[in-house]
């Protein structure tokens, strides 16, 4: 399996453990918490074998970027979260940093 496919589910497992985070609410609710657990283990485990072929740095910020804007539009649109002008530059700002590190610094 490609190791950037790997790192994208990695990164879905990441978002759905930290949306299940607040359903969890500390910990005190059994089913959210186990999808916590759940989630981070597959997400980490999905990104360690990602590592064999893709550069830490380059990884990590794919894996760190992309997940923190998903989480955000998880607030969003589950947790009617709101959205302006500040969260869209922090967006920007991180979707361009991935592809500026990516252009930059690949292989």
């Amino acid at each position: 399996m490609s190791a950037y496919l790997l790192l994208a589910v990695s990164i879905v497992s990441e978002v759905f453990a930290t949306s299940m985070l607040k359903v969890a609410n500390g910990f005190k609710n059994l089913l959210p918490t186990l999808a916590v657990i759940v989630g981070y283990g597959v997400s980490f485990y999905l990104l360690s074998i990602s590592l064999k072929t893709i550069p830490i740095g380059i990884a990590y910020a794919i894996w760190a970027g992309v997940a923190t804007a998903l989480t955000a539009l998880v607030g969003m649109i589950v947790y009617k979260e709101k959205f302006n002008r500040k969260k869209l530059t922090g967006f920007i700002f991180i979707l361009s940093g991935v592809i500026l590190l990516n252009v930059n610094g690949g292989h």
